[in-house]
């Protein structure tokens, strides 16, 4: 079966296309912006990825975001429930975990179906 990569560099590729399943890198959003923000460019980023591939959010199946404060849950989840597909919404899970670099304050990671 063949696999597309998209955005590929030396360490990672931004997507990769394999059997039906779209598999995203982690996206982020400018280091030293706020997490509202952060969160709102990391989306974005996954938006044109998936274009890219030949899909849209409203096929994402899974999403794992992780947060360096978990004390920002509220403000990210403010933007995700602006931004989510209602009625496609994806599984999902959120964490907190040092990301990067400390600048980074959220980080979002997306599996969909083209």
């Amino acid at each position: 079966m063949e696999i597309k990569r998209f955005e590929t560099g030396p360490r990672m590729s931004q997507a990769v296309v394999h059997n039906g399943t779209v598999y995203l890198a982690g996206q982020v959003g400018n280091a030293g912006d706020d997490v509202a923000t952060q969160t709102e460019q990391a989306l974005a980023e996954v938006d044109r990825l998936l274009a890219l591939a030949g899909t849209d959010k409203t096929r994402i199946l899974s999403t794992t975001i992780w947060l360096a404060d978990i004390a920002d849950f509220p403000k990210m989840n403010a933007v995700w429930d602006a931004w989510a597909p209602q009625g496609n919404t994806p599984a999902r899970a959120t964490g907190e975990a040092k990301l990067a670099a400390p600048e980074y304050l959220v980080e979002v990671i997306v599996v969909a179906a083209l």
